[in-house]
């Protein structure tokens, strides 16, 4: 019995250091193919979220195509205004009769005022319908900047790259509103991403290892 639970732990010791390893990898793994477009993952929160995010997008070029959006599934006004942006982005472009877009949904992590032990369970429901999404996009780029659903989101294609599907680049940027403290999804995302954008010197003090480029929203 004894030598049982010995082989056991040391099965499961071998299996975290395994794991450990590969998201090592995943982690320090940022080299895309050249390609003539990137798949991109959008993750828009709600309110002054999404227009920062869609004020970015707006200096990315038609090679980041096709464009899938994440809201959250009672953000109606996100949608209204992802739908607006991508229609006034066709107009200023006649080729693009088209555009590719797709919006898909998935629960808040967190509501606003909601505790934190029941966020806990919400996060862990949201990231278990977020996973079949990401799996099914496959996006060669995540981008986000700090709403609450972008964590499962990220882990999602995190994941993706632990279990040697593909390897999907992170990027997020902080929000401007962000000036000396990092959000509590910046705090998380730090670790996991690949990209790591401030908008305020502060920040960038703070955390060496994220990219300042001033503000860019």
């Amino acid at each position: 019995m004894v030598s049982v639970l010995i082989l056991a732990a040391a099965g499961a010791a071998v299996a975290v250091l395994l794991l450990a390893l590969r998201l090592w990898v995943v982690l320090h793994s940022r080299v895309l193919e050249p390609r003539q477009s990137l798949s991109l993952l959008v993750v828009a929160g709600s309110g002054g979220h999404t227009t920062e995010i869609l004020r970015l997008l707006e200096h990315l070029s038609n090679a980041y195509s096709p464009r899938h959006y994440i809201i959250a599934d009672t953000d109606e006004m996100s949608a209204h205004k992802i739908n607006s942006f991508e229609r006034n982005r066709a107009d200023r472009d006649p080729s693009t009769m088209f555009p590719k877009y797709f919006i898909h949904r998935i629960p808040r992590s967190r509501e606003v005022q909601q505790s934190w032990l029941s966020t806990v369970l919400t996060t862990l429901y949201s990231m278990w319908l977020s996973f079949p999404l990401t799996h099914r996009v496959k996006p060669d780029l995540v981008l986000c900047n700090g709403p609450g659903t972008c964590v499962p989101v990220c882990v999602s294609a995190l994941l993706l790259g632990i279990l040697g599907i593909k390897k999907v680049i992170i990027v997020y940027v902080e929000s401007i509103c962000r000036v000396e403290h990092l959000s509590l999804s910046g705090k998380i995302l730090f670790h996991l991403s690949d990209y790591f954008i401030v908008q305020w010197p502060a920040l960038k003090e703070k955390y060496p290892k994220s990219v300042y480029l001033g503000r860019i929203v």
